[in-house]
This record gives C-alpha cells, sequence and structure tokens, in this order.
C-alpha cells in the first residue's frame, strides 16, 4: 500500500518502509498530535518523536524492541503530556532544544542547530526553527538511497508555517527560519511531517512562501 501520511484520532498507524528506516506516524490526543516513531531496519534502535500523549497507545507501538530515545519538537504541552510516562517506563533519553527544555515536564538533554541525533545507524540533522517558540526544532533524515525526509513539529504545515500569535518578530524569525534553513537548502521531493495533520513536501508548498510572508502568518 502506497503511504499517504493519513492518520486520526485512534485510527491505525500509517507505516513507511525506507531502505534503511521504518516511519510509524500516529495520531494520539484530543488535539490530534501526530508521533513518529522512527526504527533503523538494521540494528532495530527506535526513536520516538513527540510523546504528545496516550502513553499506553505509544508503548505499545514501541513493543519489545525498546525505545532508546525520545525527541520533543518544542516545548508546548500537547506535545509532551504522554513524556513523562513513556521515558519512565522505557528508560529512554529525552531531548530537545536547549532553549525549549526548561518548559518540558522531565530534564531532557539539551539540542542544538546542527547536531546530530542517531537512531540506530541512521543520523537525523537538527535544525533549529525560532518562532513558534524559542526553541522548536526540525529532524532531517538524508535517505542515502531516496529522498530527504524532514519532521518539523508545529513550525510547518501544509498551507503555511505554524502559529506566531499574530506577532510580526515572532512570524519574521520563523519565515526566514523556515524559508533559509529547509526551502532553501533542501530539493522539492522533501517530505515532510508535521506535528498535526497531513504531510507535504517542500515542492508542494515552495510556490505559496511569498504569499505566506506577505500575509503574514
Amino acid at each position: 500500500m502506497t503511504y499517504r501520511g493519513d492518520v486520526s484520532p485512534g485510527g491505525a498507524p500509517a507505516v513507511r518502509e525506507l531502505d534503511q528506516l521504518t516511519i510509524t506516524k500516529v495520531s494520539v490526543g484530543p488535539m490530534d498530535n501526530n508521533a513518529y516513531l522512527l526504527r533503523c531496519r538494521s540494528t532495530g534502535e527506535q526513536l520516538l518523536i513527540d510523546a504528545a500523549n496516550e502513553a499506553p497507545r505509544l508503548l505499545e507501538l514501541v513493543g519489545d524492541a525498546g525505545l532508546a530515545t525520545v525527541v520533543t519538537t518544542h516545548q508546548h504541552m500537547d506535545h509532551w503530556v504522554a513524556l513523562e510516562e513513556v521515558v519512565a517506563k522505557t528508560g529512554a533519553r529525552a531531548l530537545a532544544h536547549a532553549d525549549d527544555a526548561a518548559g518540558l515536564p522531565i530534564e531532557s538533554e539539551p539540542l542544538a542547530d546542527g547536531d546530530t541525533v542517531r537512531v540506530g545507524d541512521c543520523p537525523l540533522e537538527v535544525i533549529h526553527l525560532r518562532g513558534h517558540t524559542p526553541g522548536s526544532i526540525a529532524l532531517l533524515y538524508r535517505d542515502p538511497a531516496g529522498t530527504p525526509h524532514l519532521w518539523t513539529g508545529d513550525s510547518l504545515f501544509p498551507g503555511g508555517v505554524g502559529n506566531t500569535n499574530k506577532d510580526p518578530q515572532r512570524f519574521a524569525a520563523l519565515i526566514d527560519d523556515v524559508e533559509h534553513k529547509l526551502f532553501d537548502r533542501l530539493p522539492d521531493e522533501t517530505w515532510f511531517y508535521p506535528g498535526h495533520g497531513k504531510d507535504s513536501t517542500l515542492g508542494t508548498e515552495r510556490p505559496a512562501l511569498p504569499q505566506w510572508r506577505t500575509r503574514g502568518w
């Protein structure tokens, strides 16, 4: 079955098999948050992006293979409701950008722009995106056998950047970072996975960048 990235609260996960990485997407909680379980196909090591909600469901998804790492994309509560329980029951490392780590319920190792987080043999580049929160991040996997894959939290969605509460300075920071750190660096075929809702590609969204900047959100 072709991966489309469509998930719904309480519904079945969507699974994508790359040569070296398996991506499992699930929607959890009342705010329809996306959580992503990444598994290195050669080592079996697993990493979770956003332990957003429904800890029992996320732990069932992890299964007996264990969980090495949880990365939180930003400090907003709907993205970490299950973090404490998931870490307590798996012993996973908790990671977040240094500027948002203090807003999380448990101590998290600080990340910085340009850091590498590994899931088994697969490296993920940390990209700091200011504006939605001070320490929002995206994670980039450059698939050696295919297109880049990008997890954007709430900084980039199909149709626009994340909420900046109509603050012109925050919006300017976010649209600049998204344009220069993502769109200017990565090809159109880059597939991105947001913190809520459906996936998209940078190529699909690229023509609308000037419109986003003009409208201010």
